[in-house]
């Protein structure tokens, strides 16, 4: 039988006493909750878990690229044992607006799939975690959690955990996309990206988020078009160092999102 350790320490960080009071009050167990969902051991050995997060009437969390209204979760796994790969399914969030700038997220509840590589298979995996990220309201409250789960060898499988993984984008074949080319030029402090992608309508008001493996470097929000199948995604990216920078193109991610669809692109090598 499961032993499961859950512990939700919850510390608020750099928001001072005005700040909390300007939200009414508010502490951070008062709007969020958190679970470590115990999850199964996949037919190739690794083990399906979730972070369910329960959010008060009214107040979100962020997706992994939250925008630039939104604070971008992290996670740290030190404290971990049997413990060697961590791959997350993020369900397709929702777009949302605060304070006239555009955020992307979760409302209610988050259910956030993650898959672990025990480094000795068929063994128990020791989970600590502990996870930095924001919720929102009329402000935002960066938090911080530790969690921990003895996960063991073998598990149930969940429907919450299925259902968010079937929540997932639909991949660049699954959507129908034909091809993509990607422009670059050179802006005084950084690189202007270009994309023009062959895909049918994902559905009304359509955006394009862009990611990079280097978090360091800022990616600003995208201008969307669409004229007939083709969407028209332009950003610029800044690194920290304020200059040109060689981009590698097929590490670019891009996500079009629409309503509650999503398609999840890698690559940008045209």
């Amino acid at each position: 039988m499961l032993k499961k350790l859950f512990s939700a320490l919850i510390a608020l960080q750099m928001l001072g006493s005005a700040a909390l009071a300007g939200s009414g009050g508010f502490s951070p167990d008062d709007v969020a909750g958190f679970e470590i969902l115990p999850g199964w051991r996949t037919e190739n050995g690794t083990h399906m878990t979730a972070l369910r997060i329960t959010l008060a009437p009214g107040w979100k969390t962020y997706w992994r690229a939250p925008g630039e209204a939104g604070i971008p979760p992290r996670f740290d796994w030190a404290g971990s044992s049997n413990l060697s790969g961590v791959v997350f399914h993020w369900p397709t969030p929702d777009v949302f607006h605060q304070n006239g700038m555009r955020a992307v997220g979760y409302k209610t509840e988050l259910v956030l799939p993650i898959e672990l590589t025990p480094i000795r298979k068929g063994q128990p995996i020791t989970l600590r975690a502990a996870v930095e990220l924001g919720v929102c309201q009329d402000i935002c409250m960066p938090i911080s959690v530790r969690v921990a789960a003895d996960l063991p060898s073998s598990g149930r499988s969940d429907p919450r955990i299925r259902a968010a993984i079937d929540a997932r984008p639909a991949t660049s074949r699954e959507a129908g996309m034909r091809s993509i080319s990607c422009s670059v030029e050179p802006i005084s402090d950084g690189l202007r990206l270009t994309a023009r992608i062959d895909l049918p309508s994902v559905g009304r008001d359509e955006i394009a988020v862009f990611e990079l493996p280097d978090q360091t470097i800022w990616v600003a929000e995208a201008e969307t078009s669409r004229n007939g199948r083709t969407l028209t995604a332009v950003t610029d990216m800044v690194p920290p160092a304020s200059g040109p920078f060689l981009l590698d193109r097929s590490q670019v991610r891009i996500t079009v999102l629409a309503g509650h669809r999503a398609v999840d692109i890698w690559g940008c090598n045209g």
